[in-house]
């Protein structure tokens, strides 16, 4: 997530974060082949409908008049490939704009100017709407998981748009792109990052959300958040906000989701690192100690600068906390910051029923760069099962397996966070890693495995250790790199969970300096060219799927969809034969439909976007094994004859794959959530125009989008994030 697209020079992107130079095995089959876009990567380019929904911008496309096609699983006409700056749906179906940047979310506080002037961002929808969960609401405003026309859709605010420092479309006269920065615009960009819980409801047929709702509430960088699990108390987490090291301020970055089967919010902390600077002789001030590998490994060297300048913003604990140096003379670090980065990179939860309730970091999960929380079917008797991804360039694949066995009862529990406390604080961490013929080994996470115990780069002291420097332990045991794991969903016809590898440009068939090579389970090394610019590695991503085997360790898998335009070579790039109508680039959010079983992929594209905008789709998978294995042979540049093997998915089928969805222009599209009975899904359209020069915040002409205001909605002509609501107008269910 994240991902400047089309961004100006100066942009830095960080899901390119790239810390980890573990020697881990990637296999020992190669591929690679330096290949052209224009000659064989270029694919057709479809043609935008014209059919205008509801004065809202949204333009219907495709549709079928064959009644066979129309009783197919996926009954939709598939929608072109589109740049325009609009939210394309296919025919028969209406997407309208519920919730965007700036909208009020409690009573008195005023409408969005959207002219840089606005103030009161803790009250108000934050930027770069992400992953979303829906809470059911009965008539009594209390949880009912069956309502369908009322309920609470909690929403992560990941990140916003900026350059050069300033998060320029927040502020009047774009913001100031050099240090200090001023206390008022650290204020707003703080407050616009974290969570939104909002109560929407259907009226009269139209969906809105409830601005004056005593059930909204916002959770912000600032908000105070408990520390839960192994991590709770350890000497790696005091602060100087928390001397006992229980507790955290804020949560940061936020991207994947995941509802646990008691009712609960999950969300994951992504790209964190980033807000925190170093001081350029930080090492010796810490006396070159084992603190230093660690923030090494998770992207903060001595000298690094923050993303936004935050810790500029003046004297006050809320500005200095971003500065994670060791500037105190105390040991335990309770009179600075050193420590404040231990407390970020983890899933949070979040009683998305009940804003009195501290939200807590299940540190049992792990830390690192999370995406979303992906829940194993629910088995009385049996412990829950969560996957996770991190996802930066060659990082790991997590699963994580409760003490506790689960019981039914703890569904309805009135205790919502005490069942998260029983479930989510004890349990084993493992990480996975890939064999080549197809099957793999969930490799668990814990001081009795000797390679962590005797890992030469840190020395692990406990439990709690390893729950803070997750990858460390990861790279201790030989975790497979794999293509920057992004969401992660389990199939709920089989259990299946699968992962989208969103791309990777550290793959090279001729490895230098912290490139690797390819594998079984990330086959692909090749040039992407986009204008005269090249890409290299694995540019479109793909997505890998996973059974879990007859032991708690064991799995098999295979990569279920290569992304790719639909000309490239079918034999190296466009491995799944992907058509017009089916092919994307750089996959990202996923998740699965209850009501229906499709399969929803989203894309967050820097590869492709001279061909379309991001875009979602729908698939109807099969399941691990239903396709065979594909040998791919390459030629290194000295020559030599490479091949690689790879267990492929069966080839997707024009009623099995088809485009749902485009976006504005610079967006990425992002979260889904649904209703139960598969009638309405929310789908978050994040950063449209963040390929907008901050030289031109006050040239409307010159922005690259005005979604959604171009689409009516909203004052101003800046755009923003937003949330919107699709609906099949027959009332059906969607996708189908």
């Amino acid at each position: 997530m994240n991902h400047r697209v089309d961004a100006p020079e100066q942009a830095i992107d960080f899901n390119n974060e790239n810390s980890n130079t573990s020697a881990n095995p990637t296999f020992d089959a190669v591929l690679g082949a330096r290949l052209s876009r224009r000659g064989l990567l270029r694919g057709s380019v479809g043609t935008v409908g014209t059919a205008v929904l509801g004065g809202l911008g949204v333009t219907a496309c495709g549709g079928s008049d064959d009644p066979v096609a129309e009783a197919k699983v996926l009954g939709f006409g598939a929608v072109a490939k589109s740049l325009a700056d609009t939210v394309v749906v296919p025919a028969g179906y209406t997407a309208s704009v519920l919730f965007a940047l700036g909208d009020p979310m409690a009573a008195g506080v005023a409408a969005y100017k959207n002219d840089g002037t606005d103030g009161d961002f803790d009250k108000r929808a934050g930027d770069h709407h992400d992953g979303m969960e829906w809470f059911g609401l009965g008539a009594d405003g209390k949880r009912n998981d069956s309502a369908t026309e009322r309920g609470l859709l909690a929403i992560n605010h990941e990140a916003t748009t900026d350059e050069k420092l300033s998060s320029f479309f927040l502020h009047a006269n774009g913001g100031t792109s050099t240090l200090p920065r001023p206390a008022s615009e650290v204020d707003k960009e703080t407050a616009i990052h974290g969570v939104a819980v909002i109560e929407v409801a259907k009226s009269a047929g139209k969906w809105a959300y409830v601005p004056g709702s005593s059930q909204n509430f916002r959770l912000t960088a600032l908000s105070p958040i408990e520390i839960a699990g192994p991590a709770r108390g350890h000497a790696q987490l005091i602060t100087k906000y928390s001397p006992t090291g229980t507790m955290t301020r804020g949560t940061l970055n936020n991207c994947g989701t995941g509802k646990t089967p008691w009712g609960t919010f999950l969300t994951g902390e992504e790209n964190w690192f980033g807000y925190f600077t170093r001081g350029a002789a930080d090492d010796a001030a810490r006396g070159n100690d084992k603190s230093v590998t660690s923030l090494k490994r998770y992207g903060r060297s001595q000298g690094a600068a923050s993303r936004h300048g935050w810790e500029t913003g003046g004297a006050d604990d809320k500005y200095q906390r971003w500065n994670n140096s060791k500037t105190g003379a105390s040991a335990n670090g309770s009179d600075d910051y050193r420590n404040e980065m231990n407390g970020m990179g983890y899933i949070v939860e979040i009683d998305a029923y009940d804003k009195t309730r501290m939200a807590k970091k299940r540190t049992a999960l792990g830390r690192f760069a999370h995406e979303s929380a992906a829940f194993g079917k629910a088995v009385v008797g049996q412990p829950l099962s969560i996957y996770m991804g991190d996802d930066s360039r060659g990082e790991y694949i997590y699963k994580f397996v409760s003490t506790a066995l689960w019981n039914a009862a703890d569904a309805n529990a009135a205790d919502r966070m005490a069942v998260g406390d029983k479930y989510l604080d004890s349990g084993k961490l493992y990480v996975a890693k890939f064999n080549a013929d197809g099957t793999g080994t969930w490799v668990e996470l814990a001081l009795a495995n000797t390679a962590i115990s005797g890992y030469a780069t840190y020395k692990f002291a406990d439990a709690a250790d390893i729950a803070i420097n997750t990858r460390l332990a990861a790279d201790a045991v030989g975790a497979t790199k794999m293509d920057r794991p992004e969401w992660n969903a389990v199939n709920p016809a089989n259990g299946e969970i699968y992962f989208t590898l969103t791309n990777n440009s550290n793959r090279s068939i001729d490895p230098t300096g912290s490139q690797y090579l390819p594998d079984a389970s990330n086959p692909r090394a090749y040039t992407d060219m986009k204008g005269t610019s090249k890409q290299n590695g694995n540019p479109n991503g793909h997505l890998v799927r996973l059974k879990e085997g007859a032991s708690v360790s064991s799995f098999s898998w295979d990569v279920y969809l290569f992304g790719a335009e639909a000309g490239a070579d079918k034999s190296l790039v466009n491995i799944s034969a992907l058509t017009a109508d089916q092919d994307f680039s750089s996959p990202d959010g996923l998740v699965f439909s209850k009501a229906t079983g499709i399969c929803w992929i989203q894309t967050d594209d820097g590869a492709y976007t001279d061909v379309s905008n991001c875009m979602m789709l729908a698939a109807v998978p099969g399941q691990v094994g239903d396709g065979g294995k594909k040998t791919l042979s390459y030629t290194k540049a000295d020559g030599s004859k490479l091949d690689i093997v790879t267990p492929v998915g069966k080839a997707a089928t024009e009623s099995t794959l088809k485009r749902f969805l485009v976006g504005p222009k610079g967006s990425e599209i992002t979260g889904l959530a649904e209703t139960p009975d598969g009638k309405a899904i929310f789908v978050n359209i994040q950063h449209p125009g963040e390929g907008t020069a901050m030289a031109n915040v006050g040239d409307a002409t010159k922005y690259q989008s005005q979604w959604p205001s171009n689409a009516g909605y909203g004052a101003g002509k800046r755009p923003r994030s937003a949330t919107i609501v699709i609906t099949k107008n027959d009332g059906g269910k969607i996708g189908t």
